[in-house]
């Protein structure tokens, strides 16, 4: 089932929902809606997962934004694969349980982008 985002309220006003093994991973046109509405710096790799890669100026400003993306991911109950290191933090973001993208991964890349940034 495909939606239409004109009339979804935006990314950052909903919330990751459980889906089952029996969901297909979103493809084509679906994929690249849910893209536009992701701030500049996110790939869309392969139709199977969103990239992103944040610099900071030093290792405690990226540990720092990578536990409040813990904290928010937990909240969302969906988790990215994470990365680390100084001064840099990359996220990927797939729906492992389908194995591609769903609509939770962009609600949960969309809140990312508003998280603070020193």
């Amino acid at each position: 089932m495909t939606r239409d985002t004109q009339t979804q309220p935006p990314l950052t006003d909903r919330q990751c929902r459980p889906c089952s093994g029996e969901t297909a991973p979103l493809a084509g046109d679906s994929l690249a809606s849910l893209a536009a509405q992701l701030e500049a710096g996110w790939r869309l790799v392969d139709e199977h997962h969103l990239e992103r890669e944040f610099e900071f100026d030093d290792f405690r400003q990226a540990l720092d934004f990578t536990t409040r993306i813990g904290e928010l991911a937990e909240s969302e109950g969906h988790h990215p694969d994470l990365e680390l290191s100084y001064g840099r933090v990359v996220l990927k973001l797939w729906t492992h349980k389908i194995g591609g993208l769903s609509e939770n991964d962009f609600i949960l890349a969309a809140k990312i982008d508003r998280l603070p940034r020193p």
